[in-house]
């Protein structure tokens, strides 16, 4: 009878421990799967191991007192390959830091998932596609850097409800239709939205549509 409760008793901790690995690697999970995106031919992401119950022991990454991934700072580190879907998950993340790097492919919707995003650097990559609406809904967002890439299509309408954003910068892309003049746009300076060839300038509130030629 004592066996059978010492097994039972090593099973329930088993599965207890088993539990507490996956869901306190879920940050870890998230961040191993945009490593396995990316080329890295310098080793910035060696010390990446998904085999951690978290991922507060990376190079390049922060966490806060609870172990919650707060920036991820990969600038200037040689990468190349695309985002994935995934980072959308890491609820806690403030700063995402992934500027001059080879980086292509397209900004992924679930971005605008990071409510506690403060800061987006993605400036002087490959990155292509348009700019997802869907980052209008970071209502904590000061940065947002996406200049010197390859976009395409309007500056969304969304991101004038983003009151704290301070700084924006898009330009040197292929972006079209005009600028905002609302909202945090106020005050961005327009050599922000400078080597756009199809950009055609401020919009005239009431006289002219924002999308044209796009």
């Amino acid at each position: 009878m004592a066996l059978c409760s010492a097994s039972a008793l090593t099973l329930t901790l088993t599965l207890t421990v088993t539990v507490y690995l996956v869901g306190g690697n879920s940050e870890g999970d998230t961040l191993y799967t945009l490593r396995r995106s990316l080329s890295d031919p310098d080793n910035a992401l060696q010390s990446w191991d998904p085999t951690l119950v978290n991922p507060c022991t990376w190079f390049h990454v922060t966490c806060n007192q609870d172990n919650r991934v707060t920036r991820v700072d990969l600038g200037n580190s040689n990468l190349s390959g695309h985002l994935v879907p995934e980072l959308g998950k890491l609820k806690y993340l403030q700063y995402l830091e992934l500027y001059k790097n080879h980086i292509q492919g397209t900004i992924p919707v679930e971005l605008g998932n990071l409510r506690s995003l403060i800061s987006l650097d993605l400036y002087s990559n490959n990155i292509s596609g348009t700019i997802p609406a869907s980052l209008g809904k970071l209502k904590s967002l000061v940065f947002l850097r996406l200049n010197d890439n390859q976009l395409t299509g309007q500056i969304p309408r969304e991101l004038v409800g983003i009151s704290s954003l301070k700084i924006v910068d898009v330009s040197s892309n292929n972006l079209c239709g005009t600028i905002p003049t609302t909202g945090p746009f106020e005050h961005i300076p327009l050599n922000n939205f400078e080597n756009n060839p199809r950009l055609e300038g401020p919009e005239l509130q009431g006289l002219a549509s924002y999308d044209t030629n796009c």
